[in-house]
């Protein structure tokens, strides 16, 4: 059975997620604390300490650069959710890599700022120590203080997926391919602390949303 190593709120494992559970993929998740990455270093001999991780059998599958969707093209390689169409091939990468960086640059920011809701009371004071030394002192309060700010500016930035939305059921075309996912899995991240709704100006949006949340892959016929 695959096995999907993650912390529940992180952007990227929502996404991979939401990936096996909308093909149906018989799966197990198994949760670690954000200051213990000992399970991943083993996994991976070494050579990775992030999440997500997945373990199918033998194999363990993990990112090899900031733009490489290891993850998501073993499971369609393995499953053919049809997530990576040739067709769709370099317009994808732009989208998700627009996707993970001002989309995702937001959201984590948003859900970081109520962490002492999110991360786990023995987890907190480690959680604090990693973004602080790579954002900052005091980064999580000023999140917190910014909130109406970088709501705002996220806002802003979803204008062109409502627009995209305005003119078909998923962002590229008939069917949801990675990008769909990709998006979920950050907007997952903005209301995982439940203190944040989707934007009301984008409800092309909000539908596509409600509708990705229950989305599965058709059963195949034998």
């Amino acid at each position: 059975m695959i096995e999907l190593i993650q912390f529940p709120w992180s952007p990227y494992c929502l996404v991979q997620r939401r990936i096996l559970e909308f093909g149906r993929i018989p799966h197990r998740i198994i949760d670690i604390p954000p200051s213990d990455r000992s399970l991943i270093w083993k996994l991976t001999r070494s050579r990775y300490y992030q999440v997500p991780v997945l373990k199918d059998g033998r194999q363990v599958l993990f990112e090899t650069g900031d733009n490489s969707q290891v993850v998501a093209k073993y499971i369609e390689s393995k499953f053919s959710l049809g997530l990576f169409p040739e067709r769709w091939e370099g317009l994808q990468c732009l989208v998700w890599r627009n996707i993970e960086n001002e989309i995702e640059g937001l959201t984590f920011r948003l859900n970081d700022a109520y962490y002492r809701e999110v991360v786990p009371k023995d987890e907190q004071l480690a959680y604090l120590r990693h973004k602080e030394r790579k954002f900052g002192r005091g980064c999580l309060d000023r999140w917190l203080v910014e909130r109406q700010e970088l709501v705002a500016e996220l806002t802003e930035a979803l204008v062109p997926f409502e627009q995209m939305l305005g003119h078909r059921e998923y962002l590229l075309d008939e069917k949801p391919r990675f990008v769909d996912f990709d998006l979920w899995g950050m907007l997952a991240n903005f209301l995982y602390s439940g203190r944040y709704k989707l934007p009301p100006i984008h409800p092309k949006i909000k539908v596509w949303y409600a509708r990705m949340s229950q989305l599965e892959f058709p059963r195949r016929t034998k």
